[in-house]
């Protein structure tokens, strides 16, 4: 095989919801994530060098083994006890860098779709997400895509029963300046909400039959209207990261908005809309006050697909 071209779709968190801690030290986590048409592009070569090679067109992002691109292409020729396997591979960015949008996570479990197939590996599905739930927690996620309930550190996945994506679409926004630190996050809910916590995986379960049974879901499979969206790190990070509180503020004043919230840890924000005009509509009114403010902006689609390969993945322009 000469060259392959592998998609890598961002994902936003629909709901997040820290249940406790568990024994490994990470949270224990419900959520619903949803993919969207917004992606980042790998195309890659095999080589005979056994060499890892990445290029990227977005200069601040590390191309070494600090890249998930690269771990995930080492993790999975040790997998097959193949260590002289070798590829080229060219990362064209559009997901924002660190923003809430599992675009590192994405672009990894990516990298294990399409060296699967360059290098004729024959993993399965099963196999795979082996592999990716040991290079992260939202990379299990990222190779199945869609509407996916996730539990345990994320990695714990449940369909959501829906055959099509929602009939969605979103205005997305994210401070050209703004980082948060995911493991901050996660520190700062503990030190403020640890007295909340459950301990026991009986209460988790109830949390969790709570959201597969609730509002959200229903919403989702065209059952009813939106509910509120729940993020709880969403009032950790907004008390302290300036850009969170006044992008939500902006979006929150979108006549067409159905709901609005930050996507995972952040500092990226989103507003629903009924369909892909409507959000275009939200981004056109508020192009001025998002510029002003410092915000760039994009509208996606909600999508069905995870990482893949050729051209199943829609592709959107930036908006």
């Amino acid at each position: 095989m000469a060259e392959l071209t592998v998609h890598a779709p961002a994902k936003i968190n629909l709901h997040l919801e820290v249940l406790g801690l568990r024994p490994d030290g990470f949270h224990e986590l419900a959520m619903v994530m949803q993919t969207l048409d917004l992606v980042d592009t790998l195309t890659m070569r095999p080589t005979a060098d056994g060499r890892i090679d990445l290029h990227c067109d977005a200069p601040d992002l590390p191309t070494d083994a600090d890249n998930l691109i690269v771990r995930a292409a080492e993790r999975l020729r040790s997998h097959v006890g193949l260590p002289e396997l070798g590829a080229r591979i060219a990362l064209s960015k559009r997901i924002p860098i660190g923003a809430g949008l599992a675009g590192g996570s994405s672009d990894g479990a990516a990298a294990l779709v399409g060296l699967n197939a360059l290098w004729g590996l024959g993993l399965t599905a099963d196999q795979l997400h082996a592999v990716a739930a040991g290079l992260g927690s939202d990379m299990p996620f990222c190779l199945n895509g869609g509407t996916q309930l996730c539990f345990g550190r994320g990695e714990v996945l449940e369909t959501a029963g829906l055959s099509d994506p929602p009939a969605l679409a979103v205005l997305l926004i994210k401070h050209g300046d703004a980082m948060v630190s995911t493991p901050w996050a996660y520190g700062r809910c503990r030190e403020l909400r640890g007295d909340f916590y459950l301990e026991r995986e009986d209460e988790f379960e109830q949390r969790r039959s709570v959201l597969r049974r609730g509002p959200l879901v229903a919403a989702l499979r065209g059952e009813g209207s939106l509910p509120r969206l729940r993020n709880d790190l969403q009032s950790v990070v907004a008390a302290e990261v300036v850009s969170v509180s006044e992008g939500l503020t902006l979006l929150a004043a979108a006549e067409e908005a159905l709901a609005v919230a930050m996507s995972g840890s952040g500092p990226s924000l989103f507003a629903l809309f009924a369909d892909l005009a409507a959000a275009r509509r939200a981004a056109t009114a508020l192009a001025g006050p998002l510029a002003a403010a410092g915000f760039e902006s994009w509208c996606c689609r909600c999508t069905s697909s995870g990482a893949s390969l050729g051209t199943s993945a829609a592709v959107q322009a930036n908006e």
